[in-house]
């Protein structure tokens, strides 16, 4: 006979007890925080005190002066808002990001899949592709610029092969495409990248899944959609979040591509119109703004991609 031993009165209490408010901020594993230690503190330093600064900037009547020299900087409320959304040119710059998004994002998503899919495929010579495909990546921003410049020229490779067809005026002087160009440039250098967390997630994907949809007589195209897509998305997340924040920071390409985000601004970026106020022009306080409502805007549209895929999810 099976007996049922109640626990007293002190081993209830004991465990109704609450936890100890140190266990509560350290957790399970406390020693864990003494290896992210070094971590957190590279992002406080790198990461959240130049937000709050720049916040606090934002905010005050901002100017750079000697080391050393106290001057008044007083507080202006909402001045530098309200002078940054009346400035076309913030305007026409967060719209070519804009245009920069739409075109990046999908095609770096869809693109990505695609090749890592079909690099999983591989057998031969599967190291010596995957690395075709990173050395963009890691390659010099000047240096791969240089190749882009020789071929999107006016004299450049493109315009010798198209011939008649090539637009006027060229393609990086042409203020309706040179955002386009600058999307596709940034797209094919960081493609590598992105391959990278897509064949790492497909090597998660159980291979019973691909041997059910065959034995089911699906053919590839429908095992991609019904198995691979659908497996990998927690990285379709990422890489979703990773180069919409990766886009919204553009600076180098349009810098670089053409002259500084011309023709007229329609290539500039805000983090290049940042560089241009506050840098080149010595209104950090504006520039700050700008940093501020560009990561508004970063974070909602973040929000909405996770929304949007935890909805398909479920």
């Amino acid at each position: 006979m099976t007996t049922i031993t109640r626990p007293t009165e002190v081993e209830a209490q004991r465990q109704d007890a609450p936890r100890p408010r140190r266990r509560r901020w350290l957790g399970s594993s406390p020693l864990g925080l003494l290896f992210t230690a070094p971590y957190l503190i590279f992002i406080c330093a790198i990461f959240a005190y130049p937000i709050v600064f720049a916040v606090w900037m934002s905010f005050q009547d901002y100017f750079f002066s000697a080391p050393g020299v106290e001057v008044d900087r007083p507080f202006v409320g909402f001045d530098n808002y309200i002078a940054v959304l009346q400035d076309p040119a913030v305007w026409q710059s967060f719209r070519n990001v804009g245009v920069f998004l739409i075109i990046n994002v999908p095609l770096t998503v869809v693109l990505s899949i695609v090749l890592a899919s079909a690099l999983n495929r591989v057998v031969h010579a599967r190291a010596f592709l995957r690395v075709s495909y990173y050395v963009p990546y890691v390659a010099a921003s000047v240096a791969v610029v240089g190749v882009w410049l020789f071929l999107f020229s006016g004299g450049g490779l493109v315009n010798n092969v198209l011939g008649d067809l090539a637009p006027v005026p060229s393609w990086l002087i042409n203020s309706q495409l040179a955002m386009p160009v600058i999307a596709l440039f940034v797209t094919w250098k960081q493609l590598g990248f992105y391959i990278l967390l897509y064949l790492a997630a497909l090597q998660n994907v159980p291979k019973e899944l691909y041997e059910s949809a065959a034995t089911d007589g699906a053919g590839g195209v429908r095992t991609f959609f019904s198995v691979t897509v659908p497996g990998v998305r927690p990285a379709t997340l990422l890489v979703l979040l990773i180069s919409t924040i990766t886009g919204a920071n553009l600076f180098t390409e349009p810098y670089l591509l053409t002259g500084g985000g011309g023709p007229n601004g329609a290539s500039a970026s805000p983090v290049l119109l940042m560089y241009q106020k506050g840098i080149e022009q010595g209104n950090p306080d504006v520039a700050s703004a700008i940093g501020v409502i560009l990561i508004i805007c970063v974070l909602i549209i973040a929000f909405i991609q996770r929304r949007l895929v935890r909805d398909e999810e479920s």
